[in-house]
């Protein structure tokens, strides 16, 4: 086996693995109404489906560091793709939906420690020089596989059948095992710090950080999923989540810090430049999920398009995001990383300012310029960011600190859906109730939205005051319609103004610069 293997095959075979695990947590959101009436599934039980992964994935990030100083870096990644591909296979012969949760559970665990080691593996196998050009591949990966999720759900979906959005994993899973295993190796200081860090897991393993991770993220993940629909904390069972997830995540990050040998390495946070990157990371995702929930909403609540085209509608961000991450990571060190930060901030926030400007008659290209906008600023931001968030990380500590930085991202996905949600429900609740003051019975224009017979009769005089029960369901779908409508916008222009607080933050992310000898780690 070639000890030094070119670059790039190492980059696209640990791509495949990655990308498949991104697919995967949106893939599967259009073929639910299939599933469930496949397996006879109520709304609320068929959710599941996709929080069983998510929490899975979300739980087995930060581990990802413990877990690749016990089994060894490429065993973690070969594992896991197996774990993946077994998993996948499951689900497609899941037949009813306990199996299909179960066996769901098993592929988030697989996939949980996908993204991380790519994102180390690429940090370990391109050299310092061109961390940017590595990190836009991860970017790439990361940022394009939920949005061709539901495209192609929906293709495999409708040809075939549901099952096959989780067949489709076997040739691609077992293309990557191969490629992973012929081309990837581990480096010989990583493998000897590993070999020293596992000898004190294995002796002093933090059981109790484990239990207190696994209660903590496990109940703040359900507490996020159903608290819209529960009313939060008027809801008991919402209420008991947050407690048990509040107490349980504040004494694992007391424990962590305390203990001499942690399950997860929280004190990586202690470096600006990983803590502010890392940080901004999470805020974006927070956004990135938030306008990809509200956008198919839009286009299908609003404009009354179906759900191929609103997908359809969604490609060109990831398209232009295809042809800008390798650009933005080509220039990544010519240019201050402050200088493609704040450049993707303004670019987010005109396209979001743009979105927050759409009415019921927009048309395509009112959806598409503000989305192309968008993708062009989470390129300038997200290739800057996975970059710096490891640019100061000692070479064995990467896997720890990558999905550290993994975690904070998905958390903050989490917390993006949920808050979008609830805010457009209470936007949407509070327009309603003040057009309503304005429609009543007394005004002419009011009557007149009953159409040509409505105003035959105000013609005559003979308008009478007893509504008929279609021109009053009108009025109120009209009422209804502009109260989302002014949601919408709304929550559109906070997702812009929120980002515009990282801004303060991009002076903690100036680092020194990196001489192109990188510096070997091996001590623990």
């Amino acid at each position: 086996m070639d000890p030094t293997p070119n670059k790039w095959i190492v980059a696209f075979s640990v791509a495949l693995g990655a990308l498949m695990a991104t697919i995967d947590s949106s893939i599967i959101n259009v073929a639910l109404p299939h599933i469930r009436g496949s397996l006879g599934a109520s709304i609320g039980e068929i959710t599941w489906i996709s929080s069983a992964y998510i929490i899975a994935m979300v739980l087995v990030m930060p581990l990802t560091g413990v877990l690749g100083a016990l089994l060894g870096q490429k065993r973690l990644y070969l594992s896991s793709l197996i774990l993946f591909i077994v998993g996948s296979v499951l689900c497609g012969m899941a037949s009813s939906l306990p199996m299909l949760i179960f066996f769901r559970i098993i592929q988030g665990i697989a996939a949980g420690s996908l993204q991380p080691s790519q994102q180390a593996i690429l940090r370990q196998t391109f050299p310092v020089e061109e961390q940017g050009v590595a990190m836009s591949l991860f970017a790439a990966v990361i940022m394009i596989g939920p949005s061709l999720g539901p495209t192609l759900g929906g293709f495999l979906t409708d040809r075939f059948s549901w099952p096959w959005i989780f067949y489709v994993n076997v040739p691609v899973g077992i293309i990557a095992v191969f490629m992973t295993w012929r081309n990837v190796n581990e480096p010989q200081d990583i493998r000897q710090a590993n070999e020293k860090k596992s000898l004190l897991l294995r002796k002093n393993l933090d059981w109790v950080g484990i239990c207190l991770l696994v209660i903590g993220v496990s109940t703040l993940q359900v507490m996020l999923e159903e608290g819209p629909s529960q009313e939060w904390l008027h809801s008991p069972r919402i209420l008991v989540l947050g407690i048990f997830a509040t107490f349980s995540l504040v004494f694992f990050v007391v424990w962590e810090l305390y203990i001499p040998h942690p399950i997860i390495q929280l004190r990586l946070f202690q470096n600006r430049a990983f803590f502010s990157a890392t940080f901004i990371g999470g805020l974006l995702f927070a956004l990135l999920m938030g306008n990809m929930f509200l956008l198919p909403l839009y286009m299908q609540e609003i404009l009354g398009f179906n759900a191929t085209l609103s997908g359809f509608l969604l490609m060109p961000r990831s398209l232009i995001m295809i042809v800008v991450t390798p650009l933005v990571g080509k220039i990544y060190n010519q240019i201050s990383p402050a200088i493609l930060l704040g450049s993707g901030v303004v670019f987010f926030v005109v396209g979001n300012l743009y979105l927050s400007t759409l009415t019921a008659q927009s048309s395509f290209s009112d959806i598409v310029i503000p989305l192309l906008l968008n993708g062009i600023g989470l390129s300038c931001l997200l290739v800057p960011l996975t970059t710096l968030a490891l640019s100061q990380i000692p070479r064995h500590e990467l896997s720890a600190a990558a999905g550290l930085n993994s975690f904070m991202r998905q958390i903050g996905s989490a917390f993006g859906l949920t808050f979008s949600a609830t805010f457009l429900t209470q936007f949407s609740m509070q327009a309603r109730e003040a057009l309503s003051g304005h429609v009543t019975g007394l005004r002419p224009e009011v009557w007149q939205q009953g159409g040509t017979p409505m105003q035959e009769q105000l013609a005559l005089g003979r308008a009478s005051p007893m509504i008929s029960g279609s021109w009053l369901q009108g009025v109120v779908h009209q009422v209804h319609q502009q109260a989302m409508m002014v949601a919408f916008d709304k929550v559109f222009l906070l997702q812009g103004l929120i980002l515009l607080i990282v801004l303060p933050l991009l002076f903690f992310l100036r680092v020194p610069p990196i001489s192109k000898k990188e510096e070997v780690y091996v001590e623990i």
